[in-house]
């Protein structure tokens, strides 16, 4: 459907104002910017992380002031209650500017519209509002060192006592425990019913007492996940998010948004800094490379338009579909292969790092950064039986675990 030129009109009027808002409040992009601060960035020191942190924090807030912070949530949260398209648009301006409030994406874009679909209207106004203003940095407590991929298989518990649940057990590969203030837990409140079904979503506090994180220094040099122990947490029943034991179906709210977060935003690399790299190494006349950056260039336009139909899905009401995980499994692949691709190209000088490498070292950081962004939000295996039973209508596996009461089933 072709747009009409109302809409045409529409749209440079707000790419105008974004554009003036901008300039007004941050200064053009030098070469990579800090973007991409964890993949470009040689200094893996906290001096170097908190500082990052504290420009997210001020850029946040600068958003939220002035009216940009959240284009598509609901104006009664802080949002500008505008559309995905509105929201791509000023994407587009940002990019070009030397800003980022990367560290607030887990709560934008995977907490915030978790609450809005399962909260209370408490824990909307709560919540909200201090996302988007930069008072709240967020982390996920999934993952669990005994379930793997089979993050069913949790045992970290929560017992109710009163007005409390008293919460004990492991977390690991937190992106950012140690500098967030609250985190979405997910805990077993149920054992004797399947393990899916016995399950409670959970909005804790990380100053909380009991809660030990613990860095987890990574190949790059950064210690960017954590592994979290809680031991006798103790949690208000009011921060429960969805209902007791509905842990499981609210969880795949923010498991969605995840596969799309990760899915659209990828590394913050687009393609003409590869273009860029390809000029430095002069390789633009190898017909082998350029054939390379040609499919390159077309992952890139293909995670574009899929990631355009699932922001015009959730700016439709509708809940994300099988495109988030189609997104974050091509995101996958599209990294392995540019990170591959981008090392050919700077043949020898890719085993250099840091400032002895072209570009400070960068593309060596993405090309070793690639395997948390493979697996976080669930593997290329997860994505692709998701996709088969889901989309497709394979058969599943046969899972002799799924209706046995999770005390009965076998554990590390």
């Amino acid at each position: 459907m072709t747009d009409t030129d109302e809409e045409i009109a529409a749209e440079a009027t707000y790419r105008a104002e974004a554009r003036a808002f901008l300039e007004r409040h941050a200064k053009l992009r030098q070469g990579f910017g800090d973007q991409t601060i964890a993949l470009a960035s040689t200094d893996t020191s906290k001096e170097a992380e908190d500082e990052h942190i504290r420009r997210c924090r001020e850029w946040q807030r600068t958003l939220f002031e002035n009216g940009w912070a959240g284009i598509t949530w609901p104006t009664e949260y802080g949002g500008q209650g505008g559309t995905g398209r509105e929201a791509r648009i000023y994407a587009q301006e940002e990019v070009r500017f030397d800003v980022s409030a990367a560290a607030f994406a887990i709560g934008t874009q995977m907490v915030g519209p978790t609450i809005m679909a399962h909260g209370t209207d408490e824990q909307k106004a709560f919540f909200l509002p201090k996302m988007l203003s930069g008072d709240h940095l967020w982390c996920q407590l999934f993952s669990e060192p005994g379930a793997g991929s089979d993050l069913a298989g949790m045992t970290t518990t929560a017992v109710r006592d009163g007005d409390e649940f008293v919460v004990n057990g492991q977390k690991v590969w937190t992106s950012g425990a140690h500098f967030s203030d609250y985190a979405m837990l997910l805990a077993r409140t149920n054992w004797d019913v399947p393990k899916h079904r016995g399950i409670t979503y959970f909005l804790v506090d990380m100053r909380s007492a009991g809660i030990d994180v613990r860095p987890l220094r990574q190949i790059t040099g950064f210690a960017h996940f954590n592994e979290v122990f809680l031991t006798d947490v103790r949690i208000p029943a009011d921060a429960v998010l969805g209902g007791l034991n509905n842990g499981w179906m609210v969880a795949q709210t923010t498991l969605a948004n995840e596969r799309n977060m990760i899915g659209s935003g990828g590394t913050g690399i687009n393609f003409n800094a590869i273009l860029r790299l390809a000029r430095e190494c002069g390789v633009t006349d190898d017909p082998d490379f350029r054939q390379q950056l040609a499919s390159c260039y077309t992952r890139f336009e293909i995670l574009k338009w899929i990631g355009l139909r699932a922001r015009a899905r959730a700016a439709a009401g509708q809940k994300l579909g099988p495109e988030a995980s189609v997104m974050k499994l091509f995101v996958s692949q599209r990294i392995a292969r540019d990170g591959d691709l981008v090392l050919a190209m700077e043949g020898a000088h890719g085993m250099l790092r840091n400032e002895d490498a072209m570009q400070d070292g960068m593309w060596q950081q993405v090309f070793l950064n690639q395997w948390s962004i493979r697996i976080g939000g669930g593997t290329e295996q997860i994505q692709r039986n998701v996709l088969g039973e889901r989309v497709l209508g394979l058969p599943g596996d046969i899972r002799v675990d799924k209706e046995l009461p999770f005390r009965e089933i076998r554990r590390n």
